[in-house]
């Protein structure tokens, strides 16, 4: 049997997307918060916060069109990786996007002028 790694979600930026280079890559990273769609009462929605990773082109569009509190669509795979910080072995889970598509934009950019910001989005990976 073959193996498969999909992950779509819909969630809140919790905070504007971080830019960098590694080695001669761009990626931008940020954390999505995913609303539970169950809750004890309707007070206390519970969410789940997860860390996104967008690598090239993706990663220019997230840094220049995507910031805190916007509700977005993410598609890609789960990764874990490690790395040793003081002498001991760290583990990181985290989505890696390949799709990313804004869902709502500020009501000041209404209008039709936005679609082709969300087509390109869409399909920037």
């Amino acid at each position: 049997m073959q193996s498969y790694n999909h992950v779509v979600m819909i969630g809140r930026l919790t905070r504007d997307p971080e830019l960098k280079t590694v080695q001669e890559y761009q990626k931008c990273s940020f954390t999505l918060a995913v609303n539970r769609s169950f809750a004890k009462d309707e007070a206390e929605k519970e969410a789940d916060f997860f860390q996104v990773v967008t690598w090239g082109k993706l990663a220019e569009i997230c840094q220049n069109y995507v910031q805190k509190g916007r509700l977005v669509l993410v598609e890609g795979r789960l990764q874990t990786r490690s790395y040793d910080k003081n002498g001991q072995k760290q583990y990181v889970t985290e989505v890696v996007a390949e799709k990313l598509q804004i869902l709502e934009y500020p009501r000041k950019h209404g209008g039709a002028q936005n679609n082709k910001d969300h087509e390109a989005l869409a399909m920037a990976a």
